[in-house]
């Protein structure tokens, strides 16, 4: 498989040049030169088939011969070693846990597949090998990405890891994880917001001097190894899916729309799924531009699901290269909601009391969404991602039930943890200095 870049400025490379550069050198991202079709076994008999075989049918096509099966087999077998359950709220609402892995979040899994595909490149790939230079994962996160990247990163010979947040803009919890492991994992506290914080990212990632210093890649969701697994959701969706005659419409928790991206990608390349519907907060640039046809990107504003407080999301670009840049045709599959800080508190005690089920926010503005169109078409059954445990916005929720969510043992003696972070201000220079000086 062969990548281009959205810009189309830059030579096509392979999986390993796409993953190790990250973005291309034009700035564009990378895509692929097709969509491969999964097999119509799959589909129907997916039941028979393990996670594992799941996820390697799947990803395969999209690595080549970048990976030998047998390291992409181990790679893809230490990706996917949890759970993902789809869980039964009402009898037309389910949830899609993703937040069973190590840090209890859906980034889990891109951040697992990625680390270990840039770990086996950086010793079998003749320009790193050759290197005395350690690769530089540079990564900004509103929130669940640095803690997954720290993991799965963490103490990855010959990579180092700095990750910005914005401070002040992330929950306790997701803080914790990514400021307390140390070694190898570098956490700046910026003053500004996330998307201040992609802004300096992919300055960096453009000035060509300080490149030819620095091995620079980048673990957001731009990354063709942090973006690609994510479909592996929405099969193991499929997989535990009853109805099989009456597909799902699928509602995801969007702020840099990665996660929707895959499902799309999913969705075109044979898995059956009938709709997507893109659940936004406040920063709602995506629904705005599926009602008016206007793409106006705009400041990102604080939210209590603040890990989609994203008003220039980057992975759009490539929902539209999945429909040939024709808007018409998206809006047949896709469409957008806009919920409020108010409708997502509501919704998070309605279904708590009503049902026994526990969202966190994300969770919640989903569910919002999908109500909202399920009262249009009232014989849809759906399912939302629900994208994070509640303990991570314990400091959220915990005031709306009046009860204290009970803290997973692994998070328990994270956040006991004394917090280690560079505090920057939004400046491309001072984050220059700050990777010269690693």
């Amino acid at each position: 498989m062969k990548y281009y870049s959205l810009n189309k400025q830059s030579p096509v490379v392979d999986f390993a040049a796409a993953t190790i550069l990250g973005q291309a050198p034009d700035k564009g991202l990378y895509f692929p030169e097709n969509i491969p079709q999964v097999s119509k076994e799959l589909i129907i008999n997916i039941e028979s088939y393990s996670n594992e075989a799941i996820a390697l049918e799947v990803i395969a096509p999209y690595i080549g011969d970048a990976i030998p099966k047998d390291v992409l087999e181990k790679i893809v077998s230490e990706t996917v070693n949890f759970e993902i359950p789809l869980v039964k709220i009402t009898d037309d609402i389910f949830s899609l846990e993703l937040f069973h892995g190590p840090t209890l979040a859906f980034k889990d899994i891109g951040a697992r597949f990625m680390s270990r595909c840039l770990g086996y490149f950086a010793t079998h790939s003749a320009s790193l090998r050759d290197s005395k230079e350690k690769v530089v994962v540079l990564v900004a996160t509103s929130g669940d990405t640095g803690g997954a990247v720290a993991n799965g990163f963490y103490d990855v010979e010959g990579v180092e890891v700095v990750i910005l947040y914005p401070s002040g803009k992330v929950s306790s919890v997701q803080e914790k994880q990514l400021t307390t492991l140390g070694k190898n994992i570098h956490a700046l506290e910026v003053d500004g917001t996330f998307d201040e914080c992609q802004q300096i990212v992919k300055a960096v990632f453009a000035d060509v001097e300080l490149n030819q210093k620095i091995k620079l890649t980048s673990a957001n969701s731009i990354n063709v190894a942090r973006w690609l697994p994510q479909q592996f959701y929405y099969f193991y969706l499929w997989k535990q899916w009853k109805e099989k005659d009456n597909p799902p419409v699928v509602t995801v928790p969007s702020g840099n729309f990665g996660n929707i991206c895959a499902g799309l990608l999913a969705q075109q390349s044979g898995l059956p799924i009938k709709y997507f519907i893109a659940a936004c907060n406040a920063n709602d640039t995506v629904p705005d531009f599926l009602r008016t046809g206007n793409y106006l990107s705009k400041k990102a504003v604080p939210t209590i699901s603040n890990a989609m407080d994203v008003g220039d999301p980057s992975n759009f670009i490539r929902i539209m290269e999945i429909f040939h840049q024709q808007i018409d045709g998206l809006k047949k599959t896709l469409n957008g909601y806009t919920i409020s800080d108010d409708e997502t508190k509501a919704t998070l005690v309605s279904v708590f009391k009503e049902h026994n089920y526990l969202l966190d926010p994300h969770g919640a503005v989903a569910y919002t969404a999908l109500q909202q169109y399920q009262a249009q078409n009232p014989d849809t059954k759906g399912v939302i991602l629900e994208t994070a445990h509640p303990v991570k916005f314990y400091d959220v929720i915990e005031p709306l039930i009046n009860q204290t969510v009970p803290v997973p043992e692994t998070v328990a003696n994270q956040i006991k943890k004394e917090k280690v972070s560079t505090k920057i201000s939004a400046n491309t220079n001072e984050l220059k200095e700050f990777l010269l000086r690693q």
